[in-house]
């Protein structure tokens, strides 16, 4: 308990300061954006709110959004359930499947009834509000904001896209307690972190009004001051780098805690049962997050293609520098690391991938490969919890490796895209020092809301269904005791 403390404890020491700069705006929304917001984050905005002549969306941006909405389902069912699959132990296999198919069908479902207006609909700046309970007023006619200025997509289409963001994020910390928890605890610890967790953060990060509302000053001003509190702050998180990783790992964290280690745990075997399968999810995983990152842009434009670069080479960056480092001081390179360093360079260039350059793309996957190891192995052993598989020591240290350098790779004097002006609109001045320091802000307040809420929604889950599944289930495995079904018959 004292080093689980000890890390909520450790976010209070980030600093805190920033500018206000973009991130994704909500459907519903007037159009709005910050003098400091990228050309890169915007969310939608309803047809009533939208100029006069009725806007007409873009059919290639449209077409685009489509698939990148796909792309991201592909990576949860199945990318990530096969990653995590092949990770645990053959007894455990169609558990941990079940659980991140189930998550995901039930974060769908609670999106619509009112997770997409908690989100993005205004409201204050730490939740939205609930004008469009069960999608109420969202409609084939309506429409969404772009990160341009009189661009638009069908609402619907964001509506989806986001969505998917909501799912894998909550599917993302079952690997944390994988192997030794009740499912009926799964699924509500997901409705309740879903809730409290993830809409909250979803709304301070890309909560914003759309960059049509930006003329003036003024109505910069009046921007600012409806947006989310993060947005606000000026944290740059292109696709999720706190919303996404950093929220699930610290839920994970806090799990791995409060759950226990599993039974045998430094005393058996407990290596992964498939590394096959844990290969092929990696590969849907990458494959799969070209729609994550560059569908985060909402646009088929150059910035696309600019966050898809980014993906590609930051994650192959990483792959390498992880296996080098394995071969180097464990004397032979495994594919096991080759994997993991390939989601932790997606990870940590998932925060950073339509602000900055190549180049910048290519030092954050390489650090990232290298930071991450340490984080599955001498942080891991430092904090002493059972983190099955390695969620906070990759997901957590990637997204905040990833969400700070943003604020260094950002400039333009280092390849970076800058931070846009709305009123001049043009990129304008960038001054390092606080755009990190709004990084700062953003990857503080994740780490102490979201280790928090789950804190809380564990003890809730104890003490209403139970944790943990009682030993001699969990001796015999999850398959059997939990679902009845084994994944191999010998």
């Amino acid at each position: 308990m004292k080093k689980l403390l000890a890390i909520l404890l450790m976010a209070i020491n980030l600093g805190m300061s920033g500018v206000a700069l973009a991130a994704d705006t909500p459907a519903d929304a007037a159009p709005v954006a910050a003098a400091a917001a990228p050309a890169a984050d915007a969310a939608a905005v309803p047809a009533e709110a939208a100029p006069a002549a009725a806007p007409v969306p873009n059919k290639g941006d449209t077409a685009w959004m489509l698939m990148a909405t796909v792309l991201v389902i592909l990576m949860t069912i199945p990318g990530l359930a096969l990653f995590y699959g092949g990770l645990v132990r053959s007894k455990n296999m169609l558990s941990v499947l079940m659980q991140v198919f189930v998550i995901f069908s039930l974060i769908s479902v609670l999106w619509a009834v009112y997770g997409y207006s908690v989100a993005f609909t205004g409201g204050g700046a730490f939740f939205g509000g609930f004008d469009k309970l069960f999608l109420m007023g969202v409609t084939p006619e309506s429409v969404g904001a772009t990160f341009s200025k009189g661009v638009y997509i069908p609402e619907l289409v964001f509506v989806a896209f986001q969505a998917t963001f909501a799912a894998i994020t909550t599917a993302l910390i079952v690997g944390a307690f994988a192997e030794r928890i009740k499912f009926s605890a799964v699924l509500l610890f997901s409705v309740l972190w879903f809730t409290f967790s993830y809409l909250p953060m979803a709304h301070m990060v890309w909560y914003w009004d759309g960059p049509d509302a930006i003329t003036d000053a003024a109505s910069l001003d009046k921007v600012v001051a409806g947006a989310g509190f993060l947005w606000a702050k000026g944290a740059l998180d292109f696709a999720g780098g706190t919303v996404v990783h950093i929220n699930a790992a610290m839920a994970g964290i806090v799990g791995a805690f409060l759950i226990g280690k599993r039974v045998g745990y430094g005393k058996e075997s407990m290596t992964p049962h498939s590394l096959t399968m844990t290969m092929v999810g990696s590969a849907l995983l990458w494959v799969g997050w070209f729609g994550f990152n560059a569908g985060s842009n909402l646009e088929a434009t150059g910035l696309a293609a600019l966050a898809m670069v980014n993906t590609l080479i930051a994650t192959a960056a990483a792959t390498m520098s992880w296996m080098m480092a394995e071969w180097l001081f464990k004397g032979k390179p495994s594919m096991l690391g080759a994997a993991s360093g390939a989601v932790a360079g997606l990870v940590a260039i998932t925060p950073a991938c339509g602000f900055v350059g190549p180049m910048g793309a290519i030092f954050i996957g390489l650090l990232a490969g290298v930071v991450c190891l340490w984080g599955v192995n001498g942080l891991k052993k430092m904090l002493g919890a059972d983190d099955a598989l390695d969620v906070f020591g990759v997901h957590g240290v990637g997204g905040i490796l990833g969400s700070i350098l943003t604020g260094v790779f950002v400039s333009p004097s280092l390849g970076g895209t800058g931070v846009y002006d709305y009123v001049a609109n043009a990129v304008g001045e960038f001054n390092m020092v606080a755009q990190v320091t709004s990084q700062l802000w953003g990857v503080g307040m994740v780490v102490i809301w979201s280790g928090a809420v789950a804190f809380i929604c564990y003890k809730i889950v104890d003490m209403t269904v139970g944790l943990r599944v009682p030993e001699d289930e969990e001796r015999e495995g999850l398959d059997i005791t939990s679902h009845g079904e084994s994944a191999y018959h010998y």
